[in-house]
């Protein structure tokens, strides 16, 4: 047993919500209170640490993350630069260091953040000309390749843009080196691949740096070999974070054949939802919208497909079991994955199944006629906090007026939604404290746009925001029996802070880093 006493805990548990100690034995929580009442309800060896007045919360979880993408992108070329310049001079560096022909792999460049246009091949040939460059876009929904790369893949200006997609191209016709959505498979099927080993040391590298930041547990988004090597470690006792694993919905047939459902797995790996694309983001301008962007008239972004097709889906889906997840950002992705799921719920009444608990992932912006259908539906507003601060330039610059309608976190709430907080990690930093304090402020870290923050109506509070990290989280992963609070017979997950967030100034949340994690009961930081 493990009796952590002395501490200014925090249970978000709202029967009781604050304590000095809690009592830990065989992964899971005893019981929390004072010390006196808890050593009386020990037994055998008890472990005591005072804990000297530190703040305690239970361990957060990122709600929307890409593992695979996320662990793997920790050793590629960081692109996230103030200055098309830099990510430059970065590539150019890491060429050097690369092996003949080897290729050089990036993520997290942002037109917008440059000079508003797209980048080109020809500027990634002057730094690297005899390497393949393949370098991600933050949104995930556009990359940037040299000419090289194309070569490889075999794109020339005559390659026909594939479904969905677009092969970005110059006024004379030319393939500019921009590859959006679905065009991005052409380059990434030449990349090699990494073998599964690979993956599965990579992840259990990243899972140090997620505990760094207080994260215990993760939803996936990644496909296949995600999959495997999350089992990978399992089976070798090194997974050591809770897993709510979605599987893409291509698979929903294969998880069918082989009776797989929503829930199945155990306290560390579970099948989630099954995940479906409906547009694509708004860094490329794909986010299937109503009307056209700003100062673009006939661009109204990339339905990948309308609410009768996406609610097949969904009935395939429900007919074995399975939760589903739509990524929609736009306002028409979100009303037409609103219809789907209006039908979905008449489905299930109809035909006795389950009232399974379906997601939208990131809800960017949304008519203001649909905000409340969510909670009308019963649908898990999946955001993430961060895309605000990050994207509210852009927002403003191509939606316009309609920004104001977008990343409404409090008018979900306030509409009776749940909440559930995650990153889009590697799109974003998966620290949680960058999305708390995204959260309550709706500023960057350098308190722009304004002391009040960028539409400020849609602030939270922190223990609102908490809450969408922990018990949201729990929730949508089908584990708020389990996650979410520190309570009696609760899995033993927590962090343990210097300082107590609801007692300084919003503004300090981006410094905090936790001073120790436990996970299962056992401290991993």
């Amino acid at each position: 047993m493990k009796l952590l006493y002395n501490a200014n805990i925090h249970t978000l548990d709202q029967s009781n919500p604050s304590a000095s100690a809690i009592l830990i034995a065989g992964g899971r929580i005893i019981a929390v209170g004072e010390k006196d009442k808890l050593e009386s309800l020990a037994h055998g060896k008890v472990e005591k640490q005072d804990m000297k007045g530190k703040t305690i919360l239970p361990g957060l979880t990122d709600a929307h993350i890409h593992m695979q993408y996320y662990s793997l992108g920790l050793s590629k070329v960081d692109c996230e630069t103030k200055t098309k310049e830099e990510c430059l001079r970065r590539v150019a560096e890491r060429a050097k260091q690369a092996k003949p022909g080897e290729w050089v792999l990036g993520h997290g460049w942002q037109q917008n953040d440059w000079d508003g246009n797209f980048p080109t091949a020809a500027e990634l040939d002057a730094v690297s000309p005899n390497h393949p460059v393949y370098l991600t876009a933050k949104s995930l929904h556009a990359a940037w390749a040299n000419t090289f790369a194309l070569k490889l893949a075999n794109i020339t200006d005559d390659t026909p843009n594939p479904k969905d997609g677009a092969i970005q191209r110059d006024a004379n016709g030319k393939a500019t080196g921009i590859l959006l959505e679905t065009a991005m498979a052409l380059v990434h099927a030449a990349v090699p691949v990494p073998t599964l080993g690979e993956i599965e040391a990579a992840m259990e590298k990243a899972q140090s740096v997620l505990w760094g930041m207080g994260i215990t547990g993760i939803h996936d988004f990644d496909r296949r070999e995600s999959f495997m090597a999350l089992q990978s470690l399992h089976a070798k006792g090194k997974l050591k974070l809770r897993v709510c694993k979605n599987l893409p919905v291509e698979s929903v047939q294969q998880a069918n054949d082989l009776g797989l459902r929503t829930g199945f797995g155990d306290d560390w790996l579970w099948i989630g939802s099954v995940k479906a694309f409906m547009d694509g983001a708004l860094g490329p301008r794909t986010a299937a919208m109503f009307q056209p962007y700003e100062n673009e008239p006939e661009n109204k972004g990339i339905l990948n497909m309308d609410g009768e097709e996406l609610f097949e889906h969904c009935r395939k889906a429900a007919d074995v079991g399975l939760s589903m997840t739509v990524h929609a950002i736009g306002d028409r992705a979100n009303h037409e994955v609103l219809n789907a799921f209006e039908q979905t719920r008449k489905y299930e009444r109809g035909h006795n199944l389950p009232h399974l608990r379906h997601r939208i992932e990131h809800v960017q912006v949304i008519h203001p006629d649909d905000a409340p259908r969510l909670a009308q539906l019963n649908v898990i507003a999946s955001m993430q906090p961060i895309h605000a601060t990050s994207d509210m330039y852009s927002a403003d610059r191509y939606w316009g007026e309609r920004a104001k309608f977008s990343y409404a976190w409090r008018d979900q709430l306030n509409h009776g939604a749940m909440l559930a907080f995650g990153s889009d990690a590697p799109v974003e930093s998966p620290n949680p404290f960058l999305g708390l304090h995204a959260a309550v402020t709706r500023q960057r870290a350098d308190a722009s746009p304004s002391a009040e923050g960028w539409y400020p109506a849609q602030k939270l509070t922190l223990a609102e925001a908490l809450s969408a990290y922990t018990f949201g989280a729990a929730y949508a992963a089908n584990a708020e029996d389990r996650l979410g609070k520190l309570a009696e017979n609760y899995l033993a997950d927590l962090i343990v802070l210097d300082e107590d967030p609801f007692e300084i100034d919003p503004s300090h949340l981006l410094t905090i880093r936790p001073a120790a994690v436990m996970i299962n009961g056992n401290w991993v930081l």
